[in-house]
């Protein structure tokens, strides 16, 4: 049995095919209901149909595999004000991302309080924790301050249709 500190050599050093790595740990998550209130009107919409979103998480040690979060949620028609609306996953993931908050705030800590490269943090997160996360995908959580899909203009800056330089403000 290892304890603490014992050295446990590493079954997958020396891989170089993704095809010999070990298959992933699913661990199944529901956020189906079967209402719920309309952001917009207060309505309570009904739940439409269901959708599945897979979540990749800080692997398991003990089976030295990586973990998948297969989460099946709930999309509501509001038949008041007309819209769809998903069940809230945001305390798992932010939107649209493939890695849960855990991943991304322990890669960008890695990379900016840590000081680790790219690459060896990539490689890290896979040595340590069983998460593969390319390192250009740690870059722009990097460069975006761990936050996905941030603007980087400010709301005074130019930038794409606010009138920029040559724009509305400044003409005589």
């Amino acid at each position: 049995m290892f304890g603490p500190g014992a050295y446990r050599p590493d079954p997958t050093a020396g891989m170089t095919a993704i095809a010999d790595l070990p298959p992933p740990e699913i661990v199944p998550a529901s956020r189906t209901y079967t209402r719920q209130t309309c952001p917009r009107c207060g309505h309570q919409a009904y739940r439409d149909k269901q959708y599945q979103r897979t979540l990749h998480d800080l692997g398991n040690l003990d089976l030295w595999c990586p973990r998948d979060l297969v989460v099946t949620y709930s999309q509501h028609d509001c038949t008041k004000c007309r819209t769809y609306l998903s069940a809230d996953l945001s305390d798992l993931a932010p939107p649209a991302s493939h890695y849960t908050h855990r991943v991304l705030d322990l890669a960008v800590r890695l990379v900016v309080e840590d000081g680790l490269p790219y690459r060896p943090a990539s490689w890290h997160l896979w040595r340590d924790h069983r998460v593969f996360v390319p390192f250009a995908t740690i870059q722009n959580w990097g460069e975006a301050g761990g936050k996905k899909g941030a603007g980087t203009h400010g709301p005074g800056l130019p930038g794409l249709g606010r009138g920029g330089f040559f724009g509305l403000r400044g003409r005589r």
